[in-house]
């Protein structure tokens, strides 16, 4: 999707605002509203570690907070309207994620109520905030830096194969961060010498035809990208890369667990704790504009054995050397 068709939906989320503003409710405890472009069932646990934050923060659900959820099951086009909704029960905050989409409509739905976000991408090449350090307005989060670290996983994944080996790279062309992506891989290829086949597809819908072309045209390793999607369909995903029999390598532990080969990256329970810990502060007081851009300092390689033997696949000892993890 792109911004002019949110413009589209926002103006028509936005007609149907009240034209008096609601009085407001006396409240017994402030409510949180969090927008996720995700399910409930693929994110759950990413919702549980923002209540443990929260509680870090001294808020806990249903005690001293509520917290009104809103998930679009994959659908960025529901955003505009639940962002609105949110915005007029007048939460004390909102937590975004799960898709940039969230963010931005979050960003145009209120300019008063603080958003706390999390994302893998550029916040400040995504204009949701001018600066890491002072993102002023009612902006701020947590990045997971997943797209940051495109380069060194097309790096680790060459040295899964062959030398001769083609890698590949699977992304959706209408997320905003795909080209900036496919630029990243295009650079680091070049710089190991590697062929880089890009396998590029609109939605959900073509994720299995992408796995069955990787399989033909023999790719040594596929490369996944920070794409929220993809994160809410990893079983889905794990099991195709079994099924036609292709190495890959991905961005978050969560595939890891669900029985994927390896990956490198943040730790996304993490920053969503994170953002737990911020939205504590706000509504004890803190402005969201002075509180900085979090951004994730430690990365964490995991690699599944019983995955790699299944592939018939041998991991080099470097890489295991290197391992915060092995799963055996």
């Amino acid at each position: 999707m792109r911004r002019r068709e949110f413009i589209t939906l926002l103006g028509g989320a936005a007609a149907g605002w009240p034209l008096a503003a609601r009085a407001q409710q006396t409240q017994r405890m402030p409510v949180i509203g969090m927008l996720n472009g995700q399910s409930a069932d693929s994110y759950s646990h990413l919702a549980e570690a923002l209540r443990l934050g929260l509680k870090e923060a001294g808020f806990v659900e249903g005690q001293n907070v509520l917290v009104e959820y809103r998930w679009a099951e994959g659908r960025d086009e529901r955003l505009p309207a639940m962002a609105v909704d949110l915005v007029n029960r007048q939460v004390a905050a909102l937590v975004t994620g799960g898709s940039v989409w969230a963010t931005i409509s979050a960003k145009a739905a209120t300019t008063t109520i603080p958003i706390v976000f999390t994302t893998g991408s550029d916040p400040v090449r995504l204009a949701f905030v001018p600066s890491l350090n002072r993102p002023g307005g009612n902006v701020t989060g947590v990045s997971f830096l997943a797209a940051q670290l495109i380069p060194k996983r097309v790096e680790l994944a060459s040295q899964l194969v062959a030398p001769n080996a083609t890698l590949g790279f699977l992304g959706r062309t209408n997320e905003p961060r795909y080209a900036e992506d496919r630029k990243e891989v295009e650079a680091a290829g070049a710089a190991l010498g590697r062929k880089v086949l890009f396998l590029e597809i609109t939605g959900a819908d073509g994720i299995e035809a992408a796995f069955a072309a990787a399989s033909r045209q023999h790719i040594g390793v596929l490369v996944m990208p920070a794409d929220p999607l993809f994160v809410s369909r990893r079983s889905e995903i794990v099991a195709l890369a079994a099924h036609h029999a292709v190495p890959t390598f991905y961005e978050i532990r969560e595939y890891v667990t669900a029985g994927g080969l390896i990956s490198y990256g943040a730790s996304l329970a993490s920053a969503y704790r994170q953002v737990g810990v911020y939205v504590g502060r706000i509504l004890k007081g803190e402005k969201v504009g002075d509180l900085p851009m979090m951004q994730s300092t430690r990365f964490e390689l995991v690699i599944n054995l019983k995955a790699a033997k299944a592939l018939g696949l041998t991991v080099p000892p470097s890489l295991l050397a290197r391992a915060d993890e092995v799963i055996e």
